[in-house]
């Protein structure tokens, strides 16, 4: 009898697996269904799909760091002001479900004309739901822009090899800076080598990495004395030592 009820409950979880498949790819489609009309609604500044899927505790934070009620949220969606017209395209959207929750996660692709110049902007937004007996809510949102390298300009080598030279975090730390024809190339001990594009002068980016810049320093002379490894706007200071 103890085998009879194992091989019962087996055939039991294995039909079942099948079918909670299909119930969460349905929600799936369902929910980003759901999602992609609610960026249909930014520009337009429909505020009816975002109140019916909003749970009224909705914790919304945006981009820019702010954290929004359901009442603030609505109270921003406005329709874009004149001169602006904008899509939003979901992609990329993945789902896992737990019991009566549900987490998904998503690019926005958001193609923006600007007084008649395009726009393209990625945005990576994690969304919570919850299901209701009045359907599946969003309880939570979370958008965080999606980076990309910024314009690359051309510096004279007689420029860049201004900022040639090796530079200390401490006296264990060091980054050696080199010219190879026109490029910059930058060297963490024991690192990679990578190149340093000039965004402006005296600001490098390392490509592939938007969120961090290298801000060189200069004396009342202008000579090059350090640099500062900048992220969010926050500089670790390296001092030039040769």
């Amino acid at each position: 009898m103890r085998r009879t009820a194992l091989l019962t409950c087996a055939t039991i979880a294995l039909w079942a697996a099948p079918s909670r498949a299909a119930e969460d790819a349905a929600l799936k489609t369902n929910l980003e269904a759901k999602t992609q009309t609610l960026l249909d609604a930014v520009a337009a500044g429909n505020k009816a799909p975002w109140h019916a899927a909003a749970d009224p505790a909705l914790i919304y934070v945006t981009e820019n760091n702010e954290v929004l009620t359901k009442a603030a949220l609505l109270d921003q969606t406005t329709p874009l002001p004149r001169g602006l017209a904008g899509h939003i395209q979901v992609t990329d959207y993945r789902l896992q479900r737990h019991g009566d929750a549900a987490v998904a996660t998503y690019i926005a692709d958001e193609s923006l004309d600007y007084h008649g110049q395009l726009i393209r902007t990625k945005f990576r937004t994690t969304d919570t739901w919850r299901s209701t007996p009045a359907g599946w809510k969003l309880i939570g949102s979370m958008t965080l822009a999606v980076l990309d390298d910024p314009p690359a300009i051309a510096l004279p080598a007689a420029k860049l090899a201004q900022y040639a030279g090796r530079y200390a975090l401490t006296p264990d730390i060091h980054y050696s800076i080199r010219v190879d024809g026109n490029r910059l190339l930058g060297l963490r001990d024991g690192g990679k080598e990578v190149e340093l594009e000039a965004e402006a002068a005296d600001l490098f980016f390392v490509p592939g990495s938007p969120r961090s810049r290298k801000a060189f320093y200069r004396d009342a002379s202008g000579r090059v004395t350090g640099f500062g490894d900048r992220r969010e706007g926050h500089d670790i200071k390296w001092k030039r030592v040769s």
